[in-house]
């Protein structure tokens, strides 16, 4: 079985591989330990060192990819949000739609790897109603100094109602280079999210949930779709009501350092050269195309006049289609004081973009020059980490932008474990949605939108000991952008804060354990947000090793949020929109039962979910989105080293 060892604690600023890392001459332990592989993954930006997590209890986030706190409209793929509260806290240009940003790859969450061995990872999930996942990920090292990386994921779901099924093709690639002499480095990133949601507009009535005559679900009708029936099949799926998001990223960064390089002597077959760069000459190059439509080529024409307010047009489709690029060239100088410690250095740089918009009926075009700097401290002892960190507005579109953060992170001891205080400012123009979308049955413009400005203040603890994890937040916005309803933004202009509490903890007595994870939102004041006070989720569950290599887990899942007023989805914006007629109430927490194991490279998960349909009717992510009924599915997950 493979072995997951990080090979150090700090790299190279921005990627994998660090400047100061050890290159071994001697093979001898490699072929000796011909099963044990040493593999470290870094993210841009960020000087730790992350190891892939083979554990078997974290279905949704290393198996599905989606947090258990997001809901979802209904079926796996469709139009998603996170039920704990997640502001949008960056500064600059923003298109606006984020529905589907939990399915898609990010120059952001991709992983710069180092391996001592080709590694390979095969996911395959099935479930109920043809529901299909299928995921393939590999990396080798070609020599010393190069690593790349390619990822596919696949998610096919028809799901249980009409016109709901979804189709998700999503790639990525990375790379990173270290010349021999360790003073040049490279990363490399490019991805591409083919995303397809069905868009049924939720059904027509909830009553139908009771009566026996729809206990197949595909006969309720639906809101858009009803008539046109989707062809289904794994790789070729026609959606005859969709949002099509196709989004295409390719990040180049290069790294020239000056430092002091010496050859290290272990013993007489042993030796490595130790580079550490005490200056560096960093550029940036990004090229970022988005296409973001919505196709109804048979249209109800009373769905369109009740919830958007379009005259009626029989015989005609209703269709909109945002397509931006943006290109951006950012040189950044780079000190490290303290030799040796790549994760203390100070950073300062300016980037230049340049964006452009094409819509149906017109053109835009504008650019940006940004200013930014960042001071980071991880010291080697690895107790203290402090970064503050911002970036200016300098001119063009966006000007007077600004984003401003700082925190400091201690680790006290193994009892009490680390504690974080961070603060954030962010000052930005809203997303462009807020001020225009363009259809081909209408136009709307809104002018007369500030800036606005979010702050965050944040106390958070991680303990590895007492196996608990605390985050406290309090937020504080100005000039709160929202959509008002299903076709038009507005904004709310008073002040108003809002405290988050979000708790994990685990509990165990002997081989039983109870994971239980709770999240307190309260909002003061009147401001257009909906979100319930409450949300909880909680995994009893009996864990054993067995057989020397039978790691099992299994147990029931729960997860309940109080009341609330829940967002309403547009799909012809994809945009979730507040509302205050129709509120959500959960008659029974959602209910899963699980077994879990994994025998040395293999990881199954086999899972019955939403048992509570049994005794109740389904529970609603939004007003007329009904979850699934009773759903079986089975997940298996091997990783091969080569």
């Amino acid at each position: 079985m493979a072995q997951f060892n990080t090979g150090g604690r700090f790299g190279n600023m921005g990627g994998g591989g660090g400047g100061s890392s050890k290159m071994q001459r001697d093979t001898t332990k490699h072929e000796h330990e011909v099963d044990t592989l040493t593999l470290t993954y870094q993210y841009l930006g960020e000087p730790t060192l992350f190891k892939l997590d083979s554990s078997v209890n974290k279905f949704d986030l290393n198996y599905l990819r989606v947090p258990a706190s997001y809901v979802f409209l209904g079926n796996n793929g469709n139009a998603a949000r996170n039920i704990i509260f997640t502001p949008r806290m960056q500064a600059g240009f923003d298109a606006g739609f984020h529905s589907y940003d939990v399915y898609g790859y990010s120059h952001e969450n991709a992983r710069f790897y180092r391996t001592t061995k080709p590694y390979s990872e095969l996911h395959y999930m099935i479930g109920s109603k043809q529901e299909q996942l299928i995921q393939v990920s590999h990396t080798q090292n070609r020599g010393e100094n190069f690593n790349f990386s390619f990822d596919y994921r696949k998610v096919n779901s028809p799901g249980y109602y009409r016109t709901q099924n979804t189709n998700h093709d999503t790639y990525r690639v990375t790379a990173n280079y270290q010349s021999q002499n360790k003073r040049y480095h490279l990363y490399l990133s490019y991805f591409l999210n083919k995303l397809n949601g069905g868009e049924n507009g939720g059904i027509r009535s909830d009553t139908f949930l009771n009566k026996d005559r729809y206990k197949e679900r595909r006969t309720i009708d639906v809101n858009l779709g009803n008539n046109e029936a989707p062809t289904q099949g794994f790789f070729g799926t026609s959606i005859p009501v969709k949002s099509a998001y196709q989004e295409a990223g390719f990040l180049l960064q290069q790294q020239y350092d000056w430092g002091k390089g010496d050859t290290v002597h272990v013993n007489d077959t042993t030796q490595y050269y130790k580079f550490d760069p005490v200056f560096r000459v960093q550029y940036t190059f990004k090229y970022n195309q988005n296409t973001y439509e919505f196709i109804d080529n048979q249209p109800d024409e009373t769905f369109y006049t009740q919830k958007y307010g379009f005259a009626y047009i029989p015989d005609t489709s209703v269709f909109a289609k945002h397509k931006w690029r943006n290109i951006s060239n950012d040189i950044s100088l780079v000190q490290f004081p303290v030799r040796g410690n790549l994760a203390h250095f100070i950073n300062l740089g300016a980037r230049f973009e340049n964006i452009s918009g094409t819509f149906l009926d017109a053109d835009i075009s504008f650019s940006n020059l940004v200013l930014h700097g960042e001071y980071r401290n991880k010291t080697r002892n690895q107790k203290w980490d402090f970064s503050a960190k911002g970036e200016f507005y300098a001119l063009g579109q966006n000007i007077g932008d600004y984003n401003a953060s700082a925190m400091l992170s201690r680790y006290l001891n193994e009892t009490l474990g680390n504690i974080r205080f961070a603060f954030k400012n962010v000052n930005a123009e809203p997303s462009y949605v807020y001020k225009y979308f363009n259809s081909n049955r209408d136009t709307w413009y809104n002018d007369n939108l500030k800036k606005e400005n979010t702050i965050q203040l944040q106390f958070a603890a991680d303990n590895t000991k007492l196996k608990y994890n605390l985050a406290v937040n309090y937020f504080i916005f100005t000039n709160y952008t929202y959509f008002k309803d299903a076709y038009h933004s507005d904004q709310f202009t008073s002040l108003f804060n809002m405290l988050q509490i979000v708790f994990s903890k685990q509990f165990t007595v002997g081989r039983f354990n109870w994971y239980a994870d709770l999240a307190f939102q309260q909002l003061h004041g009147t401001a257009p947000i909906n979100l319930p006070t409450i949300w909880t989720r909680h995994r009893f569950a009996y864990e054993n090793k067995l057989f020397n290599n039978l790691n099992l887990m299994t147990g029931i899942e729960a997860k309940y949020n109080t009341s609330y007023y829940a967002d309403d989805y547009s799909p012809l914006t994809g945009q979730f929109f507040y509302q205050q007629q129709n509120k959500i109430s959960l008659a029974y927490p959602d209910l899963a039962a699980f077994l879990n194991f994994r025998i040395k490279s293999l990881t199954a998960y086999i899972r019955a979910e939403n048992l509570n349909t049994f005794f109740g009717k389904n529970n609603f992510a939004a007003n007329l989105y009904p979850y699934n009924d009773f759903m079986f599915r089975v997940g298996l997950r091997w990783w091969f080293v080569n």
